[in-house]
């Protein structure tokens, strides 16, 4: 396993992550219909978790649940979904996305049929929390 693939652009990484460490990064996805989407970003270059020490699953698997616990203490979601697919992307990263009864896909995944136009109004209102989201992240990740 290498720990870089030329053209992939996670491990380019070349948006600025709210939290970075030694073994992974967490970033904010820029989704104006999703507002809070995060991923969980592993810096090696490795396809899947199974590709991983015991202690690199446990740092990853750790890392994707404080972001969760972050998303629903800041914006209180209905329900959060928890994905790593990486059919585009083959690098490991977890998409951990909230989700509410109003969003625009609800109940079907972000990536399914769109069913309704998410209100602006609601979605200005949790964009605004994305400050509070950013600081708990690292909050979060810095006291683990």
């Amino acid at each position: 396993m290498s720990d870089t693939s030329p053209g992939c652009e996670l491990c380019a990484l070349t948006v600025e992550p709210v939290y970075r460490d030694e073994r992974l990064a967490v970033i904010l996805v820029d989704d104006p219909a999703y507002p809070g989407f995060c991923r969980v970003v592993w810096h090696a270059h490795v396809k899947e978790i199974s590709d991983l020490a015991a202690a690199d699953r446990l740092a990853l698997n750790d890392a994707v649940w404080q972001v969760e616990l972050a998303l629903r203490t800041v914006m209180a979601p209905d329900k959060v979904n928890v994905a790593s697919l990486g059919n585009v992307v083959p690098h490991l990263h977890w998409h951990v996305i909230p989700r509410y009864a109003d969003d625009a896909h609800f109940p079907n995944p972000i990536w399914g049929e769109k069913l309704r136009q998410s209100e602006a109004a609601v979605l200005a209102s949790r964009r605004a929390l994305l400050p509070n989201l950013k600081a708990e992240i690292v909050r979060r990740m810095s006291t683990k």
